[in-house]
């Protein structure tokens, strides 16, 4: 092929795509901001690359250590390159996506949240709360809205987040809004 035998050309692809792979890896941020690639799930440039870095390392493997001929080792990699691509992409960069959005949030997200007092606070200064949230548990200082004294664990609502601190209310379970 092109001049080589079989096993070099798949040889020097496999270096080139593992580099590539390798080196968009560390970079991926940066060239996606600077190339402004559309976000595809089936067709990013991570898949591609490990796509032909899996099906060059198979095909070289096989041109080496087996006698089979090269339309079937070409097919069989192909194959083989497609399904490790599938359960890269299924079982690593999906599960990788959901992970990163999950964890951030915004202080105002915060807002209209129920919390849980674990310092008290005083009428007018600071406590501490405690917030649940499907990532984790958030501690944030926190004021009264009413400089009212707000004892340890009672239930609070956040009314406002500014600069880190929230200002809170008492809960009151039988009002409805």
């Amino acid at each position: 092929m092109f001049g080589y035998p079989t096993e070099t050309v798949y040889l020097f692809v496999l270096i080139i795509s593992g580099s590539l792979t390798f080196f968009y890896i560390l970079l991926s941020d940066v060239l996606d901001g600077i190339l402004h690639v559309p976000d595809h799930p089936l067709f990013s440039l991570q898949l591609i690359f490990s796509f032909f870095t899996v099906f060059s390392a198979g095909g070289y493997l096989f041109e080496k250590y087996t006698s089979m001929p090269s339309s079937a080792i070409g097919f069989l990699s192909a194959g083989i390159a497609f399904i490790v691509v599938l359960l890269l992409h299924f079982f690593v960069f999906i599960p990788l996506r959901s992970a990163e959005a999950s964890l951030h949030y915004n202080e105002t997200d915060l807002e209209g949240s129920v919390a849980k007092v674990i310092v008290p606070v005083p009428t007018d200064g600071f406590g501490e709360i405690l917030i649940e949230r499907t990532s984790g548990a958030i501690a944030k200082p926190a004021k009264s809205l009413q400089n009212e004294e707000i004892a340890s664990g009672t239930e609070v609502i956040i009314i406002k987040m500014e600069s880190g601190v929230a200002t809170v209310a008492k809960r009151d379970p039988y009002y409805l809004s």
